[in-house]
């Protein structure tokens, strides 16, 4: 289908079409209206005998993506271009972000480390990418009729990756992006004529108040509807000041809005080929495209990023407790089989099915996973270290908040000081401060350990042939986690820090240096405590 033709048959073209038209010969298709015609409209042709059966689902077939330049977003669009070479066309909702446009953020987030190997393999890959300008905040996604027009004509597969992901964000956005964007996102889905799957993504802590958690609907704190309605009929403040009474028991506005948007799926999916992916506390990839990638500080990321160059020495966290964590790879790859899963094996008129993405067939604990890190920290040292690696759990509040005042708020307050005397900014009491209150809100997750089940998740994977787990592998009993962490250092080290591996020797060189500097002052504290415990008794004798 022309999509100039879309253009003519809605008979309105905006600005926006306007300015898509424009730069359609950069290499980039931003929006419908440009003159993009998909590389592969049949499919791979002869090659077709020689696809798996995941890829033949994917043959030809054109797929919209929600959240696309996000962490999980852009992992699945580089898997879905470099193991489904027979895809037509993926559309990226974006949104126009601090005075960039939608082409230049395209461009910014193709550019990422992420693509480089695709880039290699398929040098004209982002020809098969178009951008569909839009923003999950906004009525109708904020797409433009004809955009909205080609998505219903042309899209078959739907993955609604978006949503906030921040603990801390006020009822109101959080509402918005994970609530009402879906709602808007199953209206839309319902008018694709060609839709063979719609994959939500939420989180196998939506229900985090039930444990065990098993792959089924449970009751959400509030109907969809009647929350939307109330959202829309009291003023932003006032719903900051009731937010806690919403909460009531919740311990944050992420799981709450997410609980509530499997409500929607419930309650407006009616006939259509949907389900739900649950995956666990997804972190950096395991082994493709690249090592240990990640783009963000979020959660655990930050805690040991923080751990690594020797910022973060105290966690309130119950280590004896299991976490179920996955890797960024093996979750994209659980995803796209699992839009897979939904279009072959569900009838309209069974349950939709959900899937728990969890680690519970390779149970790891908060103590192994620091214990791994550490190892490979030792021998993967980072040059952006400012002090030695000394890190510890804390499961009783009090004695969390005794070390943090003396191994973060005490250094802190001594060395933003000396900062001051040389006339520089003093910037480690804000950090602490940061770091602190991080620790505070994801606490729920670090004391709380939870018993979810897997049961459909794994019938999926055994449905899958040979080729499948290999080319789509996402099997966590296979994982092997001293080697997962290896990569996840390696991956801290480059990609978050910027700390080249070329730069290991100087790391290590400076990473014996700390260590003795380290023990130097933990011997200097004894000894000074040792005297003024002598001078004190000494009085008393």
């Amino acid at each position: 289908m022309n999509r100039l033709g879309t253009v003519e048959t809605i008979g309105v073209l905006t600005k926006a079409d306007e300015q898509r038209m424009a730069t359609a010969k950069s290499g980039l298709n931003v929006g419908t209206s440009t003159e993009y015609v998909p590389t592969n409209t049949s499919g791979s042709g002869e090659n077709v005998d020689k696809l798996t059966s995941v890829q033949k689902f994917y043959d030809g077939q054109n797929i919209f993506i929600t959240g696309g330049t996000g962490f999980m977003g852009k992992l699945l669009i580089e898997k879905l271009l470099r193991g489904c070479p027979g895809i037509s066309c993926i559309y990226v909702l974006i949104r126009k972000k601090k005075e960039k446009n939608v082409l230049q953020r395209t461009k910014e987030f193709l550019n990422d480390s992420l693509f480089s190997i695709l880039k290699k393999e398929q040098p004209e890959f982002q020809k098969r990418i178009a951008a569909i300008e839009g923003d999950c905040s906004l009525p109708n996604l904020g797409i433009s009729i004809t955009d909205r027009t080609t998505l219903i004509e042309e899209v078959s597969i739907v993955f609604h990756v978006a949503a906030t992901v921040r603990f801390n964000e006020k009822i109101k956005s959080a509402a918005a992006i994970n609530v009402r964007s879906l709602k808007e996102m199953i209206y839309l889905s319902h008018r694709m004529t060609k839709l063979k799957s719609f994959v939500h993504v939420s989180t196998a802590y939506a229900n985090c108040l039930q444990n065990p958690i098993e792959e089924k609907f449970y009751d959400p704190p509030m109907d969809a509807d009647k929350f939307i309605d109330l959202l829309d009929s009291i003023d932003e403040k006032l719903l900051d000041d009731i937010t806690p009474q919403l909460l009531g028991i919740w311990p944050n506005t992420y799981v709450y809005t997410k609980s509530i948007a499997e409500d929607i799926v419930r309650k407006h999916a009616g006939l259509m080929p949907i389900g739900i992916f649950r995956p666990g506390i997804v972190i950096s990839t395991y082994k493709e495209p690249l090592c240990g990638w990640n783009d963000n500080m979020r959660g655990l990321m930050g805690i040991i990023a923080g751990m690594v160059i020797g910022l973060m020495r105290i966690n309130y966290c119950d280590e004896t407790i299991k976490v179920s964590v996955v890797p960024g790879d093996l979750t994209t790859n659980a995803l796209i089989v699992s839009a897979w899963d939904i279009a072959n094996n569900r009838r309209f008129n069974e349950e939709i099915p959900i899937y728990n993405y969890v680690s519970k067939d390779n149970p790891i604990t908060f103590r192994e996973m620091i214990k791994m890190s550490f190892k490979h920290v030792q021998s993967l040292p980072t040059n952006e270290a400012i002090w030695y690696c000394s890190y510890r759990n804390i499961k009783y509040r009090p004695i969390y908040l005794f070390y943090t005042c003396l191994l973060h708020l005490l250094p802190a307050l001594i060395i933003d000081t000396l900062a001051i005397c040389i006339g520089k900014q003093p910037r480690l009491l804000k950090i602490y401060n940061k770091i602190y209150k991080t620790s505070n809100i994801l606490c729920y997750f670090s004391t709380n350990e939870w018993d979810f089940t897997n049961k459909r998740w794994n019938e999926l994977t055994r449905k899958l042939t040979t080729e499948d787990r290999e080319l789509f592998f996402c099997n966590m009993k296979d994982l092997v986690w001293d080697t997962y962490f290896k990569s996840y250092i390696l991956g801290i080290r480059i990609h978050l820090l910027k700390d080249p591996i070329e730069t290991l020797q100087q790391a290590r060189i400076k990473w014996r240096r700390l260590y003795w500097i380290h023990q130097a002052l933990k011997l200097v504290l004894t000894c000074v405590f040792l005297l003024i415990t002598w001078a004190v008794v000494s009085r008393f004798l």
